[in-house]
């Protein structure tokens, strides 16, 4: 069970792969939106098993939108990745849309790959600068493409120089696995023209390419983001299944499976975070219930993000710092986890110097229990864990508007329960993580809590038949508040559930695999557009069955 699991998760993957959103491929593109409340044209009837060629990956997350504003297009790198050798090439911005002052940069990757081929993880740089972290779908015998899009516009500071361009997407291509994966990746540059006004950008992004940065001194906001990937081979690819050494279990952490992701400054804590659950499309042992529907984050890996804006006084002294990334929970000496990242600064342009103070840092005990339960004859060993964390930072600065003092507040916690039977003939998952933040500006507060959610159980039961049934949710409510009074409301709920079972140990034409996938993306509020976004995706046996937009 344990060797099927890891060859379905991310067998000789040794790469690691904000918002991307993936949508149908140029083959498969979207139907039109229907009617609230409606549904697209009828699906052809699925058929009894999976074949050799099923419908083109999609999610049910929406596109990015656009300006209806002058737009220039600019390949930034076109390549067929069949190893570990990287694209590079370079960059140089369209002189047409605005030389910088762009209302909109949308980056699109264009993907194809058929035959036979692990999922893949692949990150683009951009000057040093990461822009995007991606993995990739498994393919048909006969083929399949897909894309992703990504809003790119706060990297405008980047994107207005001429840079170079590196992109990897590493594979391996052999008798065995022969796919050969095909990507082109563009940038579309929307004017800011008319009623249409440049986009608030960072004025500076910096690649945290070393530990040590030195910013300008009259930085007066500071993001940290941090493409967070367990990712590169090994057990850390599904840290969240992991147990302590003591228990009977494939895969071991010394602290079980709790993890964080925190940024620290000059050595102290100034930022946590609970990284969220990828499942990529090989994961819990069934590549069947992902060849459609990838589940949440799989095609798109954003960065986590940190204020860090308490700092900023300290930074500001025109010194060297250290700024430092490290995953919390992980057995020493083992790797597993790719961590770069990117900070955000933005300057007071009527100062020179801005100077301040951290006031306050309140950090109080981690807690990670571990608990495992031996199995009794004939039944389940289970491990129960729970851990979390509390960081409260604030500093002052005195800038050109007056004194503003930043307030960030940031609690995690992470509850599961984990059962197997002895061999791991059956192996099962409940988990639940929570990511609440709090950041108050001057007289502005904004509030997001998230919630990541993972329910499943894989069994290999008679004839080796391997049966996955799985949920998972990727939540995030935000509020803003100004002068104690709500000005902004979002609400995200991306969920996903599969069932899919196929003969396993035998060759692919004997699988004999079905499965069914249900995704379903809801958006409510200021990020939606038109203030409310709900589409259904269902999938059997590869063929998509329901195509649904409720508004």
């Amino acid at each position: 069970m344990r060797r099927l699991r890891i060859m379905g998760l991310f067998a000789a993957l040794t790469l690691a792969a904000g918002t991307p959103v993936v949508t149908a491929g140029p083959a498969a593109a979207a139907p039109a939106r229907p009617a609230a409340g409606s549904t697209a044209d009828p699906a052809p009837a699925p058929p009894a098993e999976f074949g050799t060629d099923w419908h083109d990956p999609l999610t049910a997350a929406p596109p990015v939108e656009r300006p209806a504003t002058r737009s220039c297009r600019v390949t930034l790198a076109e390549a067929r990745f069949s190893d570990f050798t990287p694209y590079r090439g370079s960059y140089t911005p369209p002189e047409g849309c605005g030389r910088g002052r762009w209302a909109k940069v949308v980056l699109r990757l264009d993907g194809a790959v058929k035959g036979r081929q692990y999922d893949r993880l692949g990150n683009l740089t951009l000057g040093g600068v990461e822009i995007l972290r991606t993995s990739t779908p498994q393919p048909s015998p006969d083929g399949i493409t897909w894309n992703v899009e990504k809003d790119v516009t706060r990297y405008r500071d980047t994107l207005s120089r001429p840079q170079p361009v590196e992109m990897l997407i590493g594979n391996v291509v052999n008798d065995t696995y022969t796919g050969v994966i095909d990507v082109k990746v563009t940038l579309t540059f929307y004017a800011a023209e008319g009623a249409t006004a440049p986009a608030d950008t960072p004025d500076l992004v910096l690649p945290l390419t070393t530990p040590t940065v030195t910013t300008p001194r009259n930085t007066e906001r500071l993001i940290a983001e941090v493409y967070a990937t367990g990712s590169g081979g090994g057990c850390e690819e599904y840290w969240y299944m992991t147990v302590p050494d003591a228990a009977p279990y494939s895969c071991k952490a010394t602290d079980g499976p709790y993890r964080e992701v925190r940024v620290s400054v000059d050595g102290r804590l100034a930022g946590l975070a609970a990284p969220f659950p990828t499942v990529w499309t090989g994961g819990w042992s069934n590549p069947f219930l992902w060849y459609v529907t990838p589940g949440p984050r799989a095609f798109d890996v954003p960065p986590i993000r940190y204020d860090l804006t308490p700092y900023a006084a300290l930074l500001n002294d025109g010194r060297p710092h250290r700024v430092e990334v490290s995953v919390t929970g992980v057995p020493a000496g083992q790797s597993g986890w790719s961590t770069p990242a990117n900070l955000l600064l933005w300057q007071d342009h009527g100062r020179r110097v801005v100077t301040g103070a951290l006031t306050r840092h309140d950090e109080d005990t981690p807690t990670n229990s571990s608990r495992w339960t031996p199995a009794p004859t004939g039944g389940e060993h289970r491990l129960d864990t729970d851990g979390g964390h509390r960081l409260t930072v604030a500093g002052y600065l005195d800038t050109s508007h007056g004194r503003v003092t930043t307030t960030v507040t940031r609690a995690v916690r992470n509850t599961s329960a984990h059962r197997w039977t002895d061999g791991e003939a059956r192996d099962a998952l409940t988990a639940s993580w929570n990511d609440e933040e709090s950041v108050t500006r001057g007289p502005t507060t904004t509030r997001t809590v998230r919630t990541y959610t993972m329910d499943g159980a894989t069994t290999l039961g008679a004839g080796d038949r391997l049966r996955t049934v799985l949920a998972l949710g990727d939540r995030a409510d935000t509020v803003t508040l100004r002068g104690g009074r709500e000005v902004d409301r979002s609400a995200l709920d991306d969920r996903y559930a599969g069932d899919a079972t196929y003969t396993a140990n035998v060759p692919r034409d004997q699988r004999h695999a079905v499965g069914t996938t249900t995704a379903r993306y809801r958006l409510y509020g200021s990020g939606s557009g038109d203030g409310c976004y709900d589409r259904t995706v269902g999938t059997a046996q590869g063929t998509l069955t329901v195509d649904r937009r409720r508004c």
